[in-house]
């Protein structure tokens, strides 16, 4: 899947329904065209999903497929939205929405409603809604086109906005730095397997204010799942959305994944190997953060591995997971367009009890920052069967660290690999790199270099020696560093944590390691 390095577009198709002809009311105040009331609730919107399963999936036609192929990356450019025009304009303590144009890259309309004082109401779709500007687009061609998406602007008079949805199940949210990075979706269907993926689409939101925020109804439609989905979501110092959906099965499916995040990693101060660009380090996110249902904290790094790697966390009732930006210094990135170092990480907060499962990491080799790469997603133990169905819900936070991150356990903010053996040395030992891991915080913020902390570490298969840990002088950096003697290119699976007189002192490093071939 292919994104702009701006996160302009999300690369993904939208669900089609064409809307239904009636005489369209004028909201007073607005500039937006609803349709007459309709009754709603999420009960409601469940039962069309359960029903819709019970029937044969039917692909959405998209609607002028050669013009809309024709409005690539420079026409959505030039397309502007009228703010004007926008949901809730002028409403004081409501955030206007603004929608998205069709195009190349989300070619299949939405329907979308508001809901106002128990009742729904379609928006009603006009090109009027858009300024076509030097796009060299005729707006009297594109009058049936629909909306490919919308966003929530961050004030009434905000140019920017701070929650989107857009193309599949896709949206994301700006966090509490205002910068677009990963993304989460609905669902994941068959990722990372060996057969095609599936990309379940919304076809239909229902969008009601709230203090605070917004709520949105979504229904999704797929090949092989149907489902009902509320996100209450609120914009404080950072954003939190509630997610509850109840999903049905058309049919079996093989690796179904639940609250789903989408990053791009490319390279870090862990693979300078990988590094073509001038920039020291581009991403999304540097890692994978996990909290186990037995209470254990993890970190992952992310890699940019030399072919598609899937791995397992196994767990049961898990409290937490999420790709997370631990990296916050501009002076890493140098980059004050992207600006990495504002890209919010993403954490999942499970409500009520998952049961048995696993996080699974999907990496994908990736030599440029255009391609989302990584994917993580917590797949159940249960099996999803056709006519079945599933209840679940979690909460998002968009946020910069991780929720409530214990103030006793010290965490790892840095991972470097680089020449094994003893600086000098010749010849340099080809068999063995060195492994640098940094660490802060926790009961290390107040020991001295004196404490004798121990690095408990253990390798799937090759050797670790020269161990030791460090207190870095002049930093509250404590830094463990050991070699691992390898045989071959098979890819290394290393575990280190912080120990100090029997007493566990920080979370746990995990990391997958690919020995250079001969």
């Amino acid at each position: 899947m292919f994104v702009t390095d701006r996160r302009l577009l999300l690369a993904a198709l939208s669900a089609s329904l064409v809307p239904t002809p009636f005489r369209a009311a004028l909201a007073a105040g607005e500039a937006v065209r609803l349709g007459p009331p309709q009754p709603f609730s999420f009960d409601m919107l469940a039962g069309r999903a359960a029903k819709s399963a019970s029937q044969p999936y039917r692909a959405p036609v998209p609607p002028a497929p050669e013009l809309i192929a024709g409005i690539d990356f420079d026409a959505v450019q030039k397309i502007k939205f009228r703010p004007d025009h926008a949901l809730w304009r002028g409403r004081a303590g409501q955030d206007p929405i603004a929608f998205f144009h069709l195009n190349r890259y989300s070619g299949d309309p939405v329907l979308l409603h508001t809901i106002e004082d128990g009742k729904a109401r379609q928006i009603l779709y006009g090109s009027d809604y858009f300024d076509y500007g030097s796009s060299g687009l005729d707006p009297r061609k594109l009058g049936n086109l629909g909306f490919s998406g919308f966003r929530v602007m961050d004030g009434q008079d905000a140019p920017t906005d701070w929650l989107a949805f857009q193309g599949a199940s896709y949206f994301r949210s700006s966090g509490q730095d205002g910068q677009y990075g990963a993304s989460a979706r609905g669902i994941a269907v068959d990722t990372g397997g060996p057969q095609p993926e599936e990309f379940p689409r919304f076809t239909q939101f229902w969008l009601e204010p709230h203090a605070g925020g917004i709520t949105i109804f979504a229904l999704l439609d797929g090949p092989s799942v149907t489902g009902a989905y509320r996100f209450d979501a609120v914009k404080k110092h950072t954003v939190t959305i509630d997610v509850e959906a109840r999903l049905f099965f058309r049919r079996d499916i093989a690796r179904l994944g639940l609250a789903p995040l989408t990053s791009m990693y490319w390279y870090g101060e862990n693979q300078r190997d990988k590094a073509a660009d001038w920039r020291p380090e581009i991403h999304d996110n540097d890692g994978l953060a996990l909290w186990t249902g037995a209470g254990e904290r993890i970190w992952r790094p992310l890699i940019n591995p030399p072919a598609v790697q899937t791995n397992s966390f196994l767990d049961t009732d898990p409290k937490g997971f999420g790709l997370i930006q631990r990296d916050r210094d501009f002076d890493h990135y140098q980059d004050d367009g992207a600006f990495y170092e504002k890209r919010p990480g993403i954490w999942i907060e499970p409500r009520g009890a998952w049961g048995k499962g696993e996080v699974q990491l999907v990496e994908i080799p990736t030599d440029d920052e255009i391609h989302d790469n990584i994917v993580a997603y917590w797949r159940p133990a249960e099996t999803a069967k056709a006519h079945g169905s599933m209840h679940f819900a979690y909460r998002l936070y968009w946020q910069d660290s991780i929720p409530d991150y214990p103030a006793g356990i010290a965490r790892v903010v840095a991972t470097r690999l680089g020449r094994g053996g003893i600086p000098g040395a010749i010849p340099w030992p080809r068999d063995k790199t060195k492994f640098v891991v940094d660490f802060t915080g926790g009961p290390l913020a107040s020991m001295a270099q004196r404490y004798d902390v121990e690095p408990v570490i253990t390798a799937s298969h090759g050797t670790v020696d020269g161990a030791y840990v460090i207190k870095v002088v002049g930093t509250p950096l404590w830094r463990a560093l050991f070699d691992l003697q390898f045989t071959g290119t098979a890819p290394v699976d290393l575990r280190l944590y912080l120990r100090l007189n029997g007493k566990t002192l920080s979370e746990t490093w995990l990391y997958q390691y690919f020995p250079p071939g001969p």
